[in-house]
């Protein structure tokens, strides 16, 4: 291909990076890997730095945001920095009244419930987030060849939140709007994707090489309700982006049943938590995708041969995959032993090695 051939995004320096070549289901020299949470909770220098400081007044300030995303990459040397944000950020920015409640999560003041609730959700201007326009600046020149990754909450997550008033286990006021007044329910979900594919861009035009829209609790529904009631408002999020040329990844818990929609729904890549093993989940999902997975995050609290060898079993799973991103099945979790990440980079780069 030459340089005039290709596709928008090609002038990234970050373009042929192992990362991006897996996303776009190209040959590596390795299998790259990035952690899910890896920006924050289990290392030390995070907490150090986060202290004293509220959890959305650090997404908002460009300097945080920009230690606390290279932070994971200098110590793990992973293939991918992730950028530091909550989900919740553009909700924040556009005058939803939330909290992120230690040890709870985002807390929603006036939960969305009837029409006139709408009114809370006016559209993300670039000025209403500056700071991440700001700290993605700083972060592009401090990460060089190193992707940064920018990411959001799926319409049907970020839903739950304002409709629940925080999280849920049984997502039942979520779920009543939904089969009770889909009208409503398709208008907040087509106003959430407007914010949603607006955030994801403002992070691409500043310059992330990625993005991952993140559907934490969609795993709440069957595959039909899915496709009925939540599919259009994602795929919508990724249509938005699609002229960019940047790989688009989709990822969820609890999703095995619904692998072959999210894809459906305009991912390049589709996460796959630690319940379906890689393989399985290629032939759920379909050609043309490269998986991102799955190693159950547990895992990590085991010895270091265990580790390795449930590392091995989900290498072996993958080795027939167009593309294949390494990954935790979640997020990092707060007690793990940073070590263990730094190991599991190193073993994965060197059983990988072509």
């Amino acid at each position: 291909m030459s340089a005039n051939d290709r596709p928008m995004g090609a002038q990234n320096p970050t373009y042929d990076s192992v990362f991006l070549k897996a996303c776009r289901r190209e040959p590596v020299p390795y299998t790259p890997v990035w952690f899910m949470r890896q920006a924050g909770r289990s290392l030390p220098e995070y907490l150090k730095v986060r202290e004293g400081v509220a959890m959305l007044e650090s997404c908002m300030r460009p300097d945080l945001v920009t230690e606390i995303t290279l932070q994971p990459v200098r110590r793990h040397k992973v293939d991918a920095a992730i950028y530091f944000s909550d989900i919740v950020v553009p909700l924040k920015a556009i005058g939803i009244d939330l909290d992120i409640k230690p040890g709870v999560g985002p807390v929603i003041a006036r939960p969305i419930r009837t029409r006139a609730d709408l009114a809370q959700l006016r559209g993300l201007e670039p000025a209403d987030v500056w700071y991440v326009t700001e700290a993605i600046g700083m972060l592009t020149a401090e990460l060089g060849g190193t992707p940064l990754i920018g990411f959001a909450g799926a319409p049907f997550t970020l839903a739950s939140y304002l409709v629940e008033g925080g999280p849920s286990r049984n997502h039942e006021h979520t779920k009543a709007m939904m089969y009770g007044d889909p009208e409503l329910w398709a208008e907040l979900l087509d106003r959430l994707a407007e914010i949603t594919s607006a955030f994801l861009t403002i992070q691409i035009e500043a310059g992330a090489s990625a993005v991952q829209l993140f559907d934490s609790w969609v795993g709440a529904l069957s595959p039909a309700d899915y496709r009925r009631s939540v599919m259009p408002a994602s795929a919508k999020v990724f249509d938005a982006v699609a002229p960019y040329g940047v790989p688009r990844i989709h990822f969820g818990v609890g999703t095995g049943e619904l692998l072959g929609l999210m894809g459906e729904a305009g991912a390049d890549v589709v996460g796959v938590d630690w319940r379906v093993p890689l393989d399985e989940a290629a032939r759920r999902v379909g050609p043309g995708k490269a998986l991102q997975g799955n190693l159950d995050p547990a895992v990590l609290f085991a010895t270091r041969e265990a580790v390795e060898a449930k590392t091995d079993e989900v290498l072996a799973a993958a080795a027939g995959l167009e593309g294949h991103v390494f990954n935790l099945g979640h997020g990092v979790m707060p007690t793990m032993d940073p070590d263990a990440l730094t190991r599991l980079v190193e073993h994965v780069h060197a059983r990988t090695s072509r």
